[in-house]
């Protein structure tokens, strides 16, 4: 199994499809306060939607949508106490790989993604990764069931995790398999009304002409959800025009998405240029046609949201988050062991069974 590139784990791989769902948890840990995050945070996603967090300020387990609220009393105080028993597991764990870097201050931070997808199409995935100061530690290989190191200095962790003694990854692959897909399955269906519901995406597209006889065309799509989009330009109706700027679907307050996509054309007379966009909320794709007289001022759109902070802070400190899970995973082991340490997630029980 390779490792997924950084801004898919951030922005959602299960955008890729239309009704696919995903659900996974970032952990992290940071060898010291001034960095703007907590000392130790974790942060629970269902397809890029924030439903439930914890950090080391606060040191509760608390709801993020209203759907998670009708959990029984018994989740969130299981999962209160669960984090706080991780977080002097964390520290060690950030102290062990600052000794293992030669790393003797300033900010450092160790990160773990643990998730699963249950995708359109019937097939599923999981996903437990991790990372230190902005590069790839080690990963689950759920074809195996084993830790991959993915540096020299993660080896000895990874022998000691993938050991008859410990046997890490197979326990973490059985729950990806079984425990964390019950538990999105059981999200989904309290929360299906808000995940699955159908925004139709607005367009505004304009354009600058250079000296250079060239043409920048821009296209926003914003305001749609599910996140699943393909945005292109075309030239006089039928010629797709491969862009050569696209930024990531961004993710808004509200819960729907942006994206934006640049193309330069050669600056005359004749052409006519479109912007086509094509989203499960729309029964035919919306074309917008760029009007040249229409103005050619750049326009700057500004999303501000929980996803889209949190990835700007993470890549200023040059930090990989990785997706972490929730269902059973195996105890933590000790500070004696002298070496990177599982920590253990959030249990089977307290139970995800709603109130009604």
């Amino acid at each position: 199994m390779e490792m997924i590139p950084l801004i898919l784990l951030i922005l959602g791989v299960s955008g890729l499809y239309a009704d696919s769902h995903s659900m996974r948890y970032y952990t992290a840990g940071v060898s010291a306060p001034g960095s703007g995050l907590p000392v130790y945070s974790e942060v629970g996603y269902v397809d890029d939607r924030e439903i439930e967090n914890y950090n080391s300020d606060t040191r509760r387990y608390l709801p993020k949508t209203e759907w998670m609220k009708i959990l029984e009393p018994e989740y969130w105080e299981g999962n209160t106490q669960r984090n706080q028993r991780l977080e002097p597991v964390m520290k060690y764990n950030v102290q062990t790989l600052m000794q293992r870097f030669n790393h003797t201050g300033g900010i450092h931070i160790v990160q773990e993604m643990y998730g699963c997808e249950l995708r359109d199409d019937g097939s599923t995935a999981g996903y437990n990764q991790h990372g230190y100061d902005g590069r790839d530690f080690l990963y689950l290989d759920t074809q195996s069931g084993l830790y991959i190191p993915a540096m020299y200095e993660a080896q000895i962790t990874t022998q000691r995790w993938n050991s008859p003694d410990m046997r890490v990854g197979e326990r973490n692959k059985n729950d990806l398999e079984n425990i964390c897909l019950e538990e999105l399955k059981q999200f989904i269906q309290n929360g299906r009304e808000d995940l699955e519901r159908r925004v139709r995406p607005e367009v505004k597209v304009w354009g600058r002409q250079h000296p250079e006889g060239v043409t920048r065309l821009q296209c926003l799509a914003y305001g749609f959800h599910p996140r699943a989009v393909d945005v292109k330009w075309v030239r006089n109706g039928e010629d797709h025009i491969p862009s050569d700027e696209a930024s990531p679907i961004l993710p808004h307050p509200d819960g729907t998405y942006q994206t934006r996509v640049s193309v330069e054309v050669p600056t005359r007379e004749g052409d006519t240029y479109s912007c086509h966009v094509e989203h499960s909320s729309l029964e035919e794709a919306l074309s917008v046609i760029w009007d040249p007289n229409a103005g050619s001022q750049d326009k700057t759109y500004i999303v501000i949201g929980v996803v889209v902070a949190l990835a700007i802070v993470i890549a200023a400190v040059g930090v990989v988050v990785w997706r972490r899970r929730s269902g059973k995973r195996s105890g933590a082991g000790g500070a004696a062991t002298n070496d990177y340490v599982p920590a253990p997630n959030k249990e089977e029980n307290p139970s995800t069974s709603s109130d009604s």
